[in-house]
């Protein structure tokens, strides 16, 4: 019969580095797999859109919804000062990183003129984009 050798008892840390699969001598080829393409992450459900409000004109300060971007606030006191004559144009922008948030607000002389701009610019084409003008909603932060 043949010599058959008796398995070779493995140490303590031979046992150790085999359970983390350290000094393990593989007998298998290694795959050189195709880098796995990642799966698309879920769909998000999108956002259901929602109709602006229309607020009525109320005080001389109107908001002005769906900016571009890009839009500064002297884009803002061009656009509006053939309403009316503009005392303030304001642009809402991020606290972190400074960039718009797409709206803003034009504070006109009186009520009449605020009615006015939004009676001519409501839904107007600016920059490839359709203006949403509206009364502005009283601040209730800025009277506490």
């Amino acid at each position: 019969m043949g010599d058959v050798k008796p398995a070779k008892k493995k140490s303590l840390i031979q046992k150790i580095l085999g359970v983390f699969g350290v000094g393990k001598k593989s007998t298998q080829k290694k795959k050189t797999d195709a880098p796995k393409a990642k799966k698309p992450a879920p769909a998000a459900s999108p956002r259901p859109s929602r109709k602006p409000e229309n607020i009525e004109v109320t005080t001389a300060r109107v908001y002005v919804g769906n900016l571009p971007y890009e839009t500064t606030e002297s884009d803002l006191l061009e656009l509006f000062n053939g309403a009316g004559l503009v005392q303030n144009t304001e642009i809402i922008t991020n606290k972190h990183t400074q960039r718009s948030k797409g709206f803003g607000f034009v504070q006109f002389q009186t009520i009449d003129e605020a009615k006015r701009a939004v009676e001519e610019l409501h839904d107007k084409e600016y920059m490839g984009r359709k203006l949403v003008v509206s009364g502005a909603k009283a601040d209730d932060r800025r009277s506490s």
